[in-house]
C-alpha cells in the first residue's frame, strides 16, 4: 500500500478544490491510500508515516503562506526521515505573474532540501499545478495529473 499526503491551506477555498482533485488523482492509482489534511492539522508524524507529500498554497506575495512555511520550518524535527520521498506542489494566486512559480518553487526547495524525489514535467506547469483564482477545468486535470504521478512514482519507487 502507498500512502500519500495531501497538506493544503486555504482562506477563499481555492486552493482547497485544488487540493481535492489532486487526492482524486492520486486515488487513481490501484493500492494507493490517500489523506487529506488542512495544514493546521498536520503532525510531523503524517509526513514520517507517508510515502508522497503533496503541499499546496495560496501565493502570498510570490510565497507561500505563513501557515505553510511555519509547517514546512517545523519539519526540521524530522530531518533525514524524509529522504527519499516523493515530492509535488501546487499552488493558488490571485492573478497571472503575481509569484505562483516562485511559491512552488520555496516548497520544492524544503522538500529537495530533505532528500525527498520530486519530478517535474517537460511540457507545461514544470514545477506543479496552478490556478487562478478558482481553478477551472483545466487546471483541475493538472491537479489531478500531479497527485497521480507522485502516487505512480511513490509505488514505482517501493515507498
Amino acid at each position: 500500500m502507498t500512502h500519500v499526503i495531501v497538506i493544503y491551506d486555504s482562506r477563499t477555498g481555492n486552493t482547497e478544490k485544488m487540493a481535492l482533485a489532486v487526492a482524486d488523482g492520486a486515488r487513481k492509482v490501484k493500492g494507493t491510500d490517500v489523506v487529506l489534511l488542512q495544514v493546521d492539522k498536520a503532525k510531523m508524524s503524517d509526513l514520517t508515516g507517508s510515502d508522497a507529500i503533496i503541499i499546496g498554497s495560496p501565493t502570498y506575495y510570490g510565497n507561500m503562506s505563513g501557515k505553510v512555511k511555519s509547517f514546512i520550518d517545523k519539519t526540521n524535527a524530522v530531518h533525514g526521515k524524509l529522504k527519499g520521498k516523493v515530492g509535488g506542489a501546487f499552488t493558488s494566486s490571485g492573478d497571472t505573474a503575481c509569484g505562483a512559480e516562485t511559491t512552488l518553487l520555496s516548497i520544492l526547495e524544503a522538500m529537495l532540501i530533505h532528500g525527498m524525489v520530486v519530478q517535474g514535467r517537460y511540457d507545461n506547469k514544470h514545477y506543479g499545478p496552478t490556478a487562478v483564482e478558482a481553478p477551472n477545468k483545466k487546471e483541475t486535470d493538472s491537479c489531478k495529473e500531479l497527485g497521480e504521478r507522485v502516487a505512480k512514482l511513490a509505488a514505482a519507487l517501493g515507498r
